[in-house]
């Protein structure tokens, strides 16, 4: 049986899913143990294969097993988004063009997507492929499947070998400035990079 997984993602990236322009995500690799330090990604020798993410102590020593990445292919996802309540079912920041203009609510008190409840989800989403790899490994087809806004495939051949500043722009609004330095673009991190498609709502899922 597949598991049903919460994701965030902010009101932009929202609309680039509903626009079928998003398929795919990135996310942080972060330590997880409760006493690391860091973490290192390991590849197989022979033919270069991730091998895991351990974890490290304080005297850079590797915890026995490897991290569990976020999300598994076959995993569905459910989007937390912002969100009100409205007479007796919901509105969301993110509606699609053509039903109301983005910036048409502006003056409705949102409620962040960490808070959004279960049954308020409305996009369903199936994870393809995860895998891990350096933020700045990006290619340009990867760049126009996160989303970026205003950029296709004949922006970024414009752009050359600066393909990557749209995106590198965009992934820096969405890092709070006191992590710049570990997780901004420059810092080159270790990134998770989820892959996905839509799909219909689960059998049962609360309504």
């Amino acid at each position: 049986m597949n598991r049903v997984r919460p994701i965030l993602f902010n009101t932009d990236m929202v609309r680039a899913i509903l626009d079928g322009r998003k398929t795919v995500t990135r996310r942080c690799v972060k330590a997880r143990s409760k006493n690391a330090c860091g973490f290192y990604v390991t590849f197989r020798k022979s033919d270069n294969a991730f091998m895991g993410v351990y974890d490290y102590d304080e005297n850079e020593r590797q915890f026995d097993s490897s991290q569990t990445p976020p999300y598994q292919p076959g995993d569905i996802l459910y989007v937390r988004e912002a969100w009100e309540e409205w007479t007796g079912g919901y509105l969301y920041k993110a509606w699609p063009d053509g039903i109301c203009q983005p910036g048409a609510w502006k003056d409705m008190p949102w409620r962040p997507s960490i808070h959004m409840p279960k049954e308020a989800a409305r996009i369903w989403l199936k994870v393809t492929d995860v895998r891990v790899e350096r933020l700045q490994e990006i290619t340009p087809e990867q760049i126009i499947k996160e989303g970026t806004t205003g950029f296709d495939a004949e922006h970024l051949e414009v752009l050359g070998e600066h393909y990557d500043i749209p995106f590198a722009t965009l992934w820096d609004s969405t890092i709070k400035k006191s992590d710049l330095d570990l997780y901004g673009w420059a810092a080159n991190p270790w990134v998770w990079v989820i892959e996905f498609e839509p799909c219909e709502k689960p059998d049962g899922w609360p309504e």
